[in-house]
C-alpha cells in the first residue's frame, strides 16, 4: 500500500523486451536502498524490483500493465515518480493508495497561475469510474485533491513543491497519465450497485 506521496524521480535509462513483457532499468536517489522483491510504486503503478545495482533498478510490466497505464509510453530518458510502500509505523500524508491503476486520462489544460499550477484532465466515463468534488484521486502515484469534478473530467490545484518534485513539470496538454480512483469511493459505488 502507498500514500501518494512521491519521495524521488527516477530517469528509465533502458527497456528490454522478452516477449510482451518489458524490463525497465531505472536511476534514482532511492535505487541502491531498495530490495529485490519490494513493491515499488512507479507513476502509480506496483511493481517488483527483480534486480539492484549501483544507483538503478530494474521492474518488469506485463502487457496489461503497459496497456491500462502510461507505461507503454516510457523511452530510455523519461522520467517517472517514485514511491515506496508505507511503512506500518509511518504517517499516513496522502490517501491509500494500492498501485493498481484503473485507467489512463489526457491532460486537456495546464494554467499557470502565477506561483502555483491547474491541471484539468478527461477520461473515459463508460469505464464506471468517478470522482468526487474535494475527493482524493492518485494521478502518475501522486495523491490529489479533485475540483470541478465532472462526469468524465476533473481539475487538480498543483503547489510548487509538488510541481519541481514530480513530473508535473514536465506535464503538457495532450500528454497520458495515470489514474487510481480512491478505492473508498469504489466500494461504495459497488455496494450502491452502480459498478
Amino acid at each position: 500500500m502507498f500514500t501518494g506521496i512521491i519521495e524521488a524521480l527516477g530517469t528509465v535509462t533502458e527497456l528490454t523486451y522478452a516477449g510482451t513483457n518489458v524490463t525497465f532499468s531505472i536511476e534514482s536517489p532511492i535505487s541502491q536502498e531498495l530490495k529485490i522483491d519490494q513493491s515499488v510504486s512507479h507513476n502509480g503503478v506496483c511493481l517488483t524490483v527483480i534486480a539492484v545495482g549501483d544507483g538503478y533498478h530494474q521492474v518488469t510490466a506485463i502487457d496489461e500493465t503497459l496497456k491500462k497505464s502510461n507505461l507503454g509510453r516510457l523511452q530510455a530518458g523519461s522520467t517517472v515518480n517514485l514511491e515506496r510502500c508505507m511503512q506500518a509505523n509511518g504517517r499516513f500524508d496522502g490517501h491509500i493508495v494500492q498501485g493498481h491503476v484503473d485507467q489512463t486520462a489526457v491532460c486537456t489544460r495546464v494554467q499557470d497561475e502565477n506561483g502555483s499550477w491547474l491541471f484539468d484532465f478527461e477520461y473515459d466515463a463508460s469505464l464506471g469510474n468517478v470522482t468526487v468534488e474535494k475527493g482524493s484521486i492518485c494521478i502518475n502515484g501522486i495523491s490529489l485533491t479533485v475540483f470541478n469534478s465532472g462526469v468524465h473530467t476533473f481539475r487538480v490545484a498543483i503547489i510548487p513543491y509538488t510541481y519541481e518534485h514530480t513530473t508535473f513539470h514536465a506535464l503538457a496538454e495532450g500528454d497520458t497519465v495515470n489514474l487510481e480512483f480512491d478505492i473508498v469511493g469504489k466500494y461504495v459505488k459497488r455496494l450502491l450497485g452502480q459498478a
